[in-house]
């Protein structure tokens, strides 16, 4: 925060300065404080909405277009490279989700799209009774069903195997009614994807709402029930990533990694199929680092949240920046050496120890981000 302090000292001089007239007037009094600072929102608002979130949105749709029709050319010719090529489009569909976590409000809340999407725990039970009892799986069918056995993780499960010795799956151990179920839930995952992106750039609950890109962009108007002003804007945004920094830390990492080694938990670790967990957790945070700088990365420089922080304290902006990348850098360097997955590192000595100097940096983050950035909001001169 950005407060001039003086400490006892610094008092002390100037009172001293003053008796003495060392300073031959009066000028010696400090002037009074002013924190407030000023800030146009309007730039990066517009950018984040568009440039951010909407383009983030729109790339998992396409990747979610890909994934069915890999999904489809797999049940056409169920060879091994179709297979490898179903796996690979499901982990490029899976990361513009997990960036797109830092700002997990709006529609794909309201629509209830990322239960739809990315239920976890996956309730394994329920896909064998679905699998046996089933067949064709039409999109329509499988949206009524629960949300645990449709989605990214029984995608996941599907194609990779259970995880539990390798993620490598022989196509030989496939089945015709998994491929088919995949090819039914990755139409399903299209549709949801395509109605999450459409929720921001067309109508936000799907009828005759505003676009949900447009009501973030113009905070205040009169038909805008969502946000009274830029102040709101901006809260949501901050806490979207503090929301993302605590789930990463105190969930995703903390619920299965226990307190001891033998606390450790691998039925808590999600995308433990595909090995993909410490990919996810580090997507998370550059999803943060999306909204932070406001630019997805390897993106031309524009306005993110780092400017309104800079703005109000400009030492601030730097020290979370530098706190992002650390978080991300410590949650990549868990694999170590050997490349090992999290799942296996929870029950590692030495991989525990990675994974707490993790969980040490995604702490300090979020302390700043609480007890430094939010309370600008209350410094900013709107």
């Amino acid at each position: 925060m950005k407060q001039l302090k003086y400490s006892a000292v610094a008092i002390a001089l100037i009172s001293t300065l003053a008796a003495c007239g060392g300073s031959g007037s009066d000028d010696t009094t400090p002037p009074p404080t002013d924190d407030k600072f000023e800030f146009a929102a309007t730039e990066m608002i517009t950018n984040l909405t568009d440039d951010v979130i909407i383009s983030g949105y729109s790339t998992l749709a396409i990747k979610g277009e890909e994934m069915f029709l890999a999904s489809q050319t797999l049940v056409a010719n169920k060879t091994q490279a179709n297979l490898l090529a179903a796996q690979e489009a499901w982990k490029a569909a899976r990361q513009p989700w997990e960036q797109g976590e830092s700002h997990i409000f709006g529609p794909v809340d309201s629509l209830g799209i990322d239960p739809h999407l990315d239920s976890w725990p996956l309730n394994t039970t329920d896909l064998k009774t679905v699998l046996t009892n089933n067949s064709g799986f039409s999109a329509d069918t499988i949206k009524g069903w629960n949300d645990d056995v449709q989605g990214f993780h029984t995608m996941e499960y599907l194609l990779f195997g259970d995880g539990v010795a390798d993620n490598q799956k022989d196509v030989a151990d496939l089945s015709m009614s998994e491929a088919e179920y995949l090819m039914g839930l990755s139409e399903v995952f299209r549709d949801y994807t395509k109605t999450l992106d459409d929720s921001w750039l067309i109508s936000h609950d799907g009828q005759t709402g505003k676009a949900y890109g447009e009501l973030v962009k113009n905070p205040g108007t009169a038909d805008n029930t969502f946000y009274a002003s830029q102040v709101g804007v901006i809260q949501e945004l901050v806490n979207g990533m503090i929301g993302i920094v605590d789930e990463v830390g105190n969930g995703k990492i903390a619920d299965p990694f226990g307190t001891s080694a033998a606390t450790a938990d691998t039925s808590k670790v999600e995308s433990q199929y595909s090995w993909n967990s410490l990919t996810d957790f580090s997507d998370n945070i550059i999803g943060v680092r999306n909204v932070y700088q406001g630019e997805l990365t390897g993106a031309s420089d524009k306005q993110g949240i780092i400017d309104f922080v800079k703005a109000g304290d400009e030492a601030l902006a730097l020290r979370v920046s530098s706190e992002i990348d650390d978080a991300i850098i410590k949650i990549q360097a868990i694999k170590g050496s050997n490349n090992m997955p999290f799942r296996q590192a929870i029950a590692d000595a030495e991989g525990r120890g990675r994974i707490q100097t993790a969980v040490d940096a995604l702490s300090k983050l979020q302390a700043s981000l609480e007890s430094d950035v939010v309370p600008l909001l209350n410094k900013w001169k709107v």
